[in-house]
């Protein structure tokens, strides 16, 4: 077998090209990364991957984890200009096997391939075997998976499109930002609030709040933790506040699943915040659920750190491929 998986994200896509058989270990031949606005399809991604792989080898499947709902094969991702069809990627990249996944269907399958060296503890309780377990994780957007152990205890992966659930602000300062983001938007998911794309937004409304003139250029992720770090109050502020709102959303997802075999926080925004992830104000946040506050503290959270998740998955899912 030879298989090219791909998590593909609104801001970067991950490939690797694996061979080996359908009951073996993977063996990795190429693996590269890309900025996915670099190309105008997906299409174009995948020739590119392979030109730059220098294989002489043909790959014979692909499976691509794509951040969007999916019907029938066929997409058009959330927060990037693509549109993809199974078949008609088959036909066009002359691979004989195209499926597509949701992303965090990938990132789902993934974590059975962790180690203790991938996750850290956010809310340290023992996991109950074969119990429900949920990821989820803000990188461009907000995704959410679930897990279902079978009879033999092998989990099966299944996805959902609930980072767009309606937004519910907790505190009057997070009624003011929804406010703000229905006038920009109109309807308000919590991927408005809890993402990369948010990143912003939340600037801006803490600049408005804080009576700061808002910089001329939007500001990423990136920038946001540069100017806190740099000792800008208005940054630390809008930080506070996205940490505040991830929290409040994990422990939506708590008493959504009851995940008492695992919650998994994944993505790269809460990589590159993990001392603010560990620190006591998320977990607060997480457990401000009134009478069902002991449902969260009972449920074991994990943040986890391997980068590569999504992909693993994506690997781990096409090799599972009948």
């Amino acid at each position: 077998m030879e298989l090219i998986a791909g998590d593909i994200g609104g801001t970067k896509s991950w490939l690797a090209w694996v061979t080996g058989e359908a009951d073996g270990m993977p063996q990795l031949r190429f693996e590269q990364t890309y900025a996915s606005a670099a190309f105008a399809t997906a299409d174009d991604l995948i020739r590119q991957f392979i030109a730059d792989s220098k294989l002489t080898t043909a790959p014979d499947r692909l499976l691509l984890a794509l951040p969007g709902p999916l019907h029938a094969q066929h997409t058009t991702l959330t927060n990037l200009d693509w549109t993809l069809d199974a078949a008609d990627m088959a036909a066009s990249l002359g691979i004989v096997r195209v499926r597509f996944i949701n992303d965090f269907q990938a990132a789902a399958a993934g974590v059975a391939t962790l180690t203790a060296a991938d996750v850290v503890a956010l809310n340290p309780q023992p996991a109950e075997a074969g119990g429900v377990r949920a990821i989820t994780g803000a990188g461009t957007g907000l995704g959410l998976a679930f897990m279902l152990a079978d009879a033999g205890g092998r989990y099966r992966h299944y996805a959902s499109e609930g980072g767009h659930i309606d937004f519910a602000p907790a505190n009057a300062l997070q009624l003011r930002l929804l406010e703000r983001l229905r006038a920009a938007y109109g309807h308000v998911s919590w991927e408005r609030a809890v993402s990369g794309l948010a990143m912003n937004d939340l600037y801006r409304f803490c600049c408005a709040e804080q009576n700061a003139a808002p910089p001329d250029e939007p500001v990423d992720g990136a920038a946001l933790v540069a100017r806190a770090e740099a000792g800008d109050a208005v940054a630390e502020a809008a930080l506070d506040l996205f940490i505040d709102l991830y929290g409040s959303w994990v422990g939506n997802v708590a008493l959504l699943f009851q995940p008492r075999g695992g919650l998994y926080v994944a993505g790269g925004i809460a990589v590159h915040l993990q001392a603010r992830m560990q620190s006591p104000r998320f977990m607060a946040a997480a457990g401000d659920k009134g009478r069902m506050r002991g449902v969260v503290e009972r449920t074991p959270v994990l943040l986890v750190t391997n980068s590569r998740l999504g992909v693993q998955g994506a690997i781990a899912t096409g090799f599972a491929m009948p």
